[in-house]
């Protein structure tokens, strides 16, 4: 499908952030998106292919996408900050898309290190349409705050996630509250490996957020 591709450098709490911002093709956009990369540590960027495919579903539901580079990475200033930095990054870039495209509804997304962020910026507000955690690396144990959280959650895991296997995901959504949803993709590894297609169509099957922004 083609896009329609802004590069930008956006105002970031460490220095600037580069992003880039995909239109779609055929219809004023319905929802915007911000989707966060994996691990900075382990050559995370935006243009990982799960983000890629992740984009891609959504852009096809008439979405508009943000994705950014966290600070450090390749053109972002600033450097790598543990979590907390990183999301600092992630409410910037939330903001500047929200601004710039008013009244629509929105989704956080991310994969890996990506979903954790995600998570976190979604639970810490009042107005988050929904999360779309990809890849949610179970194993680690700094997830408890996530119990609390009521923002609207969606998760689509790899069967064979290493650092989210099922019995580990499952017992971790478990204790979630609702709203909540949990999506499987046969897969064979972390980065849905043979399986980008099916990824790919999992996202686009959720449809765009819809509901209201609460108030």
């Amino acid at each position: 499908m083609p896009r329609r591709l802004e590069s930008l450098m956006l105002d970031g709490p460490a220095g600037r952030l580069e992003a880039l911002l995909e239109e779609p093709e055929d219809r004023d956009p319905v929802e915007v998106a911000l989707v966060c990369h994996p691990h900075p540590r382990h050559g995370g960027t935006m243009h990982n292919k799960v983000v890629y495919r992740m984009a891609r579903g959504l852009r096809r539901l008439g979405t508009v996408v943000l994705r950014f580079n966290f600070r450090g990475v390749h053109l972002s200033e600033g450097t790598y900050e543990h979590g907390e930095g990183e999301v600092q990054d992630a409410r910037a870039a939330l903001e500047y898309v929200l601004t710039r495209y008013p009244g629509l509804p929105y989704t956080l997304a991310g994969f890996s290190f990506g979903s954790r962020v995600a998570l976190r910026v979604a639970c810490s507000r009042a107005d988050a349409d929904r999360v779309i955690a990809v890849g949610f690396p179970a194993i680690y144990r700094d997830k408890d705050a996530l119990g609390l959280c009521t923002a609207p959650k969606i998760f689509i895991q790899s069967t064979g996630d290493e650092y989210g296997p099922p019995p580990a995901l499952r017992e971790f959504f478990e204790r979630l509250k609702e709203p909540k949803m949990l999506v499987w993709v046969d897969a064979r590894d972390h980065f849905f490996g043979g399986a980008l297609d099916d990824f790919e169509e999992a996202v686009y099957r959720l449809g765009p957020a819809v509901k209201p922004r609460r108030v």
